[in-house]
């Protein structure tokens, strides 16, 4: 068994075999080669994003998506710097200057965490989901800190003319993450203005970004400062190493103890995070996604 962090790289397919069990992130609906290349070697692949707990919970997501969220502030807050290239606007205003207006699209683990340090830093944040419910607990939580709009186009497009920074925290576990956020919008967005766009690690919610890195990690267009690294937690490795190891290391103890198949049988979230096997693609999202035949993990590791 290898246990990686990131899906492998081009230089490292050569070393994928049938009698190897990989376990790692691997976002196969956004990187069909690597899909391809494990289905090629006809590897065992677990992804860590798409253990389901039965609640439908992620347990091998959430950190890395709490380090994302956090980051996704503090960056946006560095980008909105005039030297960075934004529009100036301290997070917090000052007395008798407005705070920055913060815009987080997605209530999951990433946006909620990038609300709470928006809030934090005293910007005004609104945050947007179609969860009603997940948007009932957040203004629990928050307590009057944080505005929370039920998620559609329109509420999208009027929150997008007005902020300062927005930030892409849109999830479907194992699919590519869709386009809530067109090209048109963005035009509309004020001079200066920031975009970070967490979910490109799933393709991106937002039409107009493409995936950077932390030596190169913006550009911009429209006038809108872009901020999407792949790995954004790989910013804060100590943090990430740590909070990442508490969730996967029993999962790594259970796979190891009884191998892959029967750690499938055995626990159900790992048998979801089966993604490919002898070739076959044993995720029903990621099958979807990449238009390819779907297996039952369960009788792809049978044969």
């Amino acid at each position: 068994m290898v246990v990686k962090v990131k899906e492998p790289k081009a230089e490292e397919f050569a070393f994928l075999r049938p009698d190897l069990t990989l376990f790692t992130y691997l976002h196969l609906s956004a990187y069909p080669q690597v899909a391809a290349s494990l289905q090629k070697a006809k590897t065992t692949s677990i992804a860590y994003e798409t253990v389901q707990m039965a609640d439908g919970s992620l347990p091998l997501l959430a950190p890395m998506s709490e380090i994302a969220g956090r980051l996704a502030t503090q960056a946006g807050a560095r980008f909105l710097e005039r030297p960075q290239g934004g529009r100036g606007v301290l997070m917090g205003g000052a007395p008798g200057v407005k705070p920055a207006k913060v815009v987080v699209i997605g209530a999951g683990n990433v946006g909620y965490n990038a609300a709470w340090i928006a809030a934090g830093m005293q910007a005004e944040v609104v945050i947007l989901d179609k969860n009603l419910d997940r948007l009932r607990y957040i203004e629990q939580i928050c307590i009057g800190r944080t505005t929370t709009l039920a998620s559609n186009r329109g509420a999208i497009e009027r929150s997008l003319v007005e902020a300062d920074l927005v930030i892409g925290a849109v999830l479907i576990a194992g699919a590519k993450a869709p386009i809530v956020v067109s090209e048109d919008m963005v035009k509309t967005m004020k001079p200066g203005s920031v975009i970070v766009d967490v979910a490109v690690d799933q393709g991106g919610c937002i039409e107009t970004t493409h995936e950077t890195t932390h030596t190169d990690p913006v550009y911009t267009k429209h006038g809108v400062v872009h901020y999407a690294v792949g790995n954004m937690p790989g910013a804060v490795p100590n943090t990430s190493t740590y909070a990442l190891t508490n969730a996967t290391l029993p999962y790594q103890i259970e796979i190891a103890r009884y191998g892959a198949r029967d750690a499938a049988i055995r626990n159900n979230a790992i048998r979801l995070g089966v993604n490919t096997v002898g070739g076959a693609i044993t995720s029903e999202a990621v099958a979807s996604e990449l238009q390819a035949k779907y297996v039952d993990a369960l009788v792809a590791l049978q044969g």
